[in-house]
């Protein structure tokens, strides 16, 4: 999302258009003259709200007197100091006697609550004109401030044929890795019991069946590495994490048996992502109390907050051997997934995620996640339930690991989210193949914040929604984007290059996939700022410090970028959330390379086909050993060819993220992967020939030199491309 985005309230229009979507029929959207849904959240009494959209920047409302409640635990504000002389912005509050002091050009100062007719102007005009310009079908905010719900609201629909609106307090989305927070509350629950201790294996609250292997490591897994995703694991997905038919659900403890990933890192080394850690932890709890995880977090969390419409089960058939599905009450208020095909939404399947559940399989609506929120603001506590205990509460605020400032040292499972000014947030972001989501919980603040899409392009309003909001209303305005760094540009070289992710399958065919999309290219601009290109755009960034400790801030916003240093260059950096280590990557792992040797093999086969039609009848002289080679580099010729058009056709297919997922790998994939296997054999004994066909000098019987020549240099490519993508894991059909 880009930093600087006008708050502008726009009606959300989409075109009606009939397409298809992989064998589902495209749901269209509402005709351009069809008015969005009304919002289910009626404006506070004595507040007029314009009837069209209005420009935020032009709102100029008449505010009522300051509110002296006090709010609940209100943390001390970070920054305090005199009153600014005038308000940073037109209509800015009188501060309140007693309550901190506005940081200089700030708005609001920590101990005042957010105006709710400017909060509910603001997100209307940011929330609807993201919807409009990534397309994205429905979406639901609340947030919490000051121990109550102070904006409610449901955006666009949730289901367009029929036409469904979005109803905050009915409407069921998937929150994706949200779920992890329950997971972790349940595991915190049986810490202060005293039955789990966190520096102890895992394995130890495991069944034999389901423990972690050593596979040549001598350290552990402990309990923590899952909070803060350092257990070493690989991150395999594919075909295993997403299911489209209810069938293939698997019980919990039978998924983690045969998915059990390699381990490619010792434990506690580095943050990786990891969803097969947070589920064994949920299993672990599971197995502790001996009940399935999904009845746990009802009897622990969700019933006792009054969380009706929040939920661990899926709408599947009953199915013995499995958790109860989703109630029927519930159904029929799940909002369906999207994603944009060009001419408008296409529906997608449901994505089935109770397999592996504990890591984000939760629907829920955006005023449960209120009740949710204000549980979290207060210290577990909320409406007379207690959920978990003050040493839960701290765990959940404090860092399991030391991170240079703006880098996630992971609070005992919750993100640490560094925001505008200074100030802290906790809480979790998630996405499925459809559905995106954030909730971050600002304690200083007292306030609370979750936005929840249903469309794939969604993370483009919920990633860095909080801290846009809170950039609003209590940081001081800032100048973007920041200015570049001589110094940078002298030393370039320490840090251009290609980065690789952690957080990948390490082999066979997803594995290749990974390393195609998993990279990062790191370069510097003429102005002297730091780029970054990969799965999230083109990002710009500047040195925050001493180059040589290798923090940037983006140029742009307040996420930050940690390099490690060695030796005065870049070996890899972390990102904010700490997900992933991205490490400088070999050469022969770059894809401009696999594009170079592919282009190169692609041109040498068509060369070698067309060449049969061209050659003279003094070319086709030749010898046994010479005869028989050029029919093995006439069937490696097209099988190469078939090869790459196999895996063009699966790359375009694979467009549809949903069916590359559901799909994983299919006949495609498979097919161009087997090809590309003969092809290389083939090679392998061309090559091994050219001894052979190099003899004869120029006798009768024999190639002339040129034809020699092309052949080898076609034995060349075809040999390189074929090192590469064995190395690349892309020649093993089997894998997949």
């Amino acid at each position: 999302m880009r930093s600087e985005i006008a708050a502008v309230v726009t009606a959300l229009a989409v075109l009606f258009s009939g397409a298809r979507a992989w064998g589902q029929e495209a749901e269209l959207a509402p005709p351009p003259a069809a008015p969005e849904a009304a919002p289910t959240r009626s404006a506070p009494p004595g507040v007029n709200l314009p009837d069209a959209p209005v420009p935020y920047t032009q709102i100029r409302p008449k505010r009522p007197a300051p509110k002296t409640r006090a709010l609940a635990a209100m943390a001390p504000a970070a920054t305090t100091g005199e009153a600014a002389a005038g308000p940073g912005v037109a209509g800015a509050p009188t501060l309140v006697p007693g309550l901190p002091t506005l940081a200089a050009g700030a708005r609001l100062a920590a101990g005042q609550p957010i105006p709710e007719p400017e909060l509910e102007a603001f997100v209307d005009g940011w929330v609807r004109d993201a919807m409009a310009r990534e397309h994205i079908a429905g979406a639901a905010v609340s947030v919490v401030q000051g121990g109550q719900v102070v904006l409610n609201k449901g955006y666009g629909f949730a289901g367009l044929n029929p036409r469904r609106p979005v109803d905050p307090d009915r409407t069921l989305f998937r929150i994706g890795s949200i779920s992890k927070t329950f997971t972790w509350i349940l595991l915190m629950n049986e810490v202060e019991k005293g039955r789990i201790r966190l520096d102890r294996p895992i394995n130890d609250y495991l069944p034999e069946k389901v423990r972690i292997r050593a596979q040549g490591y001598q350290r552990p897994v402990l309990v923590r590495n899952l909070m803060d995703h350092s257990p070493g694991f690989d991150d395999p997905a594919m075909g295993q994490l997403f299911e489209r038919d209810p069938g293939r659900i698997r019980p919990l403890d039978l998924y983690l048996r045969q998915e059990r990933p390699r381990r490619v890192r010792g434990a506690g080394v580095a943050s990786s992502y990891s969803n097969y850690g947070a589920a064994l932890a949920g299993f672990a709890v599971a197995t502790l109390n001996r009940k399935p995880f999904e009845q746990l977090v009802e009897e622990e969390i969700t019933r006792p907050l009054g969380m009706d419409r929040t939920t661990f089960r899926e709408p599947r058939p009953d199915r013995a051997g499995l958790p109860a599905p989703m109630a029927e009450a519930l159904r029929p208020d799940a909002a369906s997934g999207y994603w944009w095909t060009g001419p408008g939404f296409a529906v997608r399947p449901y994505e089935y995620i109770g397999q592996i559940a504990p890591a984000g399989a939760a629907s829920s609506t955006a005023g449960d996640m209120a009740r949710y929120m204000l549980m979290l603001l207060g210290n577990g506590t909320w409406n007379g339930a207690t959920v978990f205990g003050p040493g839960a509460a701290r765990a959940f605020r404090t860092p399991l690991q030391a991170t240079p400032p703006g880098i996630n040292g992971w609070a005992h499972g919750f993100i640490v989210y560094d925001l505008p000014d200074g100030r802290r947030g906790y809480g979790h972001d998630g996405a499925t193949l459809s559905f995106h989501s954030s909730m971050v919980v600002i304690p200083e603040l007292d306030l609370g914040i979750f936005i929840t899409t249903n469309s794939d392009e969604g993370h483009k309003l919920t990633r860095g929604f909080a801290g846009h909001l809170v950039r609003q209303f209590y940081a001081p305005p800032m100048a973007f984007p920041r200015p570049g760094s001589a110094e940078l540009l002298t030393q370039r070289d320490a840090f251009e290059g290609y980065y690789l992710t952690s957080r990948r399958a390490h082999g066979g065919l997803e594995g290749f996939v990974g390393l195609l999309i998993g990279g990062t290219r790191v370069g510097v601009t003429p102005e002297g700022r730091l780029t970054t290109v990969g799965g999230e755009g083109i990002r710009s960034w500047v040195p925050e410090g001493p180059l040589a400790e290798g923090r940037f801030v983006s140029a742009t916003g307040d996420e930050r970028l940690a390099f490690q240093m060695q030796d005065g260059h870049a070996a890899s950096f972390r990102t904010a959330y700490n997900t992933e280590r991205v490490e400088r990557a070999p050469l022969w792992r770059d894809p401009n390379i696999l594009l170079l040797t592919a282009g190169l093999t692609a041109l040498a086969a068509v060369a070698t086909l067309v060449g049969i039609f061209f050659r003279n009848r003094r070319e086709f002289r030749e010898n046994q050993i010479q005869a028989r080679a050029a029919i093995a580099q006439n069937i490696q010729a097209g099988l190469w060819l078939a090869a790459l058009g196999l895996a063009g056709a699966w790359g375009v297919r694979a467009r549809d993220e949903a069916a590359a997922f559901f799909d994983w790998p299919g006949p495609l994939l498979i097919t161009a992967s087997t090809c590309g296997l003969v092809a290389a054999a083939l090679t392998a004994v061309t090559v091994a020939a050219l001894p052979a066909i190099w003899q004869g000098g120029r006798r009768v019987d024999s190639w002339g030199g040129l034809r020699k020549i092309a052949f080898t240099i076609t034995v060349l490519i075809y040999a390189a491309f074929s090192v590469i993508l064995a190395l690349w894991g892309a020649l093993e059909p089997w894998s997949g």
